[in-house]
């Protein structure tokens, strides 16, 4: 069991996410991230029936996250999450994120995650009201706030996430939280500034990360132009 007091990279922090890789090739990408700085990978599960798509499960995490020690940040776009969460730790999670739309108890889910001796976290969609979730704040480590509607990779980031990540941080502040706010979505160079500038923590990136031609300069320029968000927060 992985304690839930491990240590954490500051922020920002930039999350390459694994659904964009090429999975015959996904050890030595992996090991390409960790070469270039990266200590802390995104696990997009889907399940065809929340989301329109089908990804991966327990063990192609457990494949992935065996042989490093980057941090294991699984999202589950799945139904009836609880179902899964303990193949999950099993698989070496150190924190799972459960969809506020995909569970009808979510305070039970985070105990159920929690029992582990990992963290948990609450994704919400687009659509959804950043309120919905106030009630339970106190007891997440993680907010997932998706700045494209989930289901599959490569998509434009939604503008109106930076509002909502900007109304996220203030509720954290105003209510003396410390969760972190993550963002998942068409994170690229050219935005990921405002994201951090906005709220953002950690910056889940997939495409812009494994599609680019040169995987360490591109995890350089994210990581850099977060920096720079983060320069310019007053």
């Amino acid at each position: 069991m992985k304690p839930s007091t491990m240590a954490l990279p500051q922020p920002p922090i930039l999350a390459p996410s694994l659904l964009a890789a090429d999975y015959g090739r996904v050890n030595e990408q992996v090991e390409t991230c960790l070469s270039a700085g990266i200590n802390w990978l995104h696990y997009d599960v889907m399940d065809g029936h929340f989301v329109p798509n089908i990804s991966y499960g327990p063990k192609f995490v457990e494949s992935a996250s065996s042989d490093n020690d980057a941090f294991t940040d699984v999202h589950l776009m799945i139904e009836n999450p609880d179902h899964y969460i303990d193949h999950f730790v099993e698989a070496g999670a150190d924190l799972i994120t459960v969809h506020y739309e995909a569970t009808r108890h979510l305070h039970r889910s985070m105990q159920n995650i929690k029992k582990h001796g990992i963290r948990a976290g609450v994704a919400i969609n687009p659509a959804t009201s950043l309120q919905v979730i106030r009630p339970i704040l106190a007891e997440l480590d993680l907010v997932l706030i998706m700045s494209v509607n989930p289901g599959f990779g490569g998509q434009s980031f939604i503008p109106a996430t930076y509002q909502r990540l900007t109304d996220m941080a203030t509720i954290r502040e105003e209510e003396n939280h410390e969760f972190l706010i993550e963002v998942d979505g068409g994170i690229n160079p050219g935005n990921i500034d405002k994201a951090v500038r906005s709220g953002a923590d950690v910056l889940v990136a997939g495409s812009s990360v494994f599609k680019a031609d040169d995987i360490p300069q591109r995890i350089h320029e994210l990581r850099e132009n977060a920096k720079k968000g983060k320069e310019m927060i007053v």
